[in-house]
């Protein structure tokens, strides 16, 4: 038997109010504060099973959601922000870095190593072969 939490994944791009990622962000952190290991995809995708599949559920909550008032939503995520610690942002980190050190700037590293490794009639050819493109 596969859980369906580990079953193979779709990508899904969702565009939505700031309000509503925030608010997303603060039902993660009531998850941790349990002490669930949960994230936004596992979460989502709690919301999206457990959901009701009858046709006057998924109106109510469409309607519902269109009638309301953004101050509201935004008043409710500062409220529980305070409650729970804030969640990590999914990507990459800003300023981080493994090393502690910047890497070599884009079109630098290895390909200047491996420049150095050819002999001159390769490089040439090489060099003809970058400015043809």
């Amino acid at each position: 038997m596969e859980l369906l939490w580990r079953a193979d994944r779709r990508n899904t791009l969702i565009a939505w109010p700031d309000a509503v990622n925030e608010r997303l962000d603060q039902l993660v952190a009531a998850g941790l504060a349990a002490g669930e290991n949960v994230n936004r995809s596992h979460l989502l995708a709690a919301l999206v099973v457990h959901a009701d599949l009858s046709p006057e559920f998924v109106a109510d909550i469409v309607r519902a959601y269109r009638t309301l008032d953004s101050d509201a939503l935004d008043e409710a995520n500062r409220s529980a922000a305070e409650q729970w610690p804030p969640v990590r942002r999914p990507g990459p980190r800003r300023g981080s870095s493994r090393s502690g050190s910047p890497g070599p700037p884009r079109g630098e590293g290895s390909a200047v190593t491996n420049d150095a490794r050819r002999t001159p009639d390769t490089a040439k050819a090489h060099t003809v072969d970058r400015q043809e493109r």
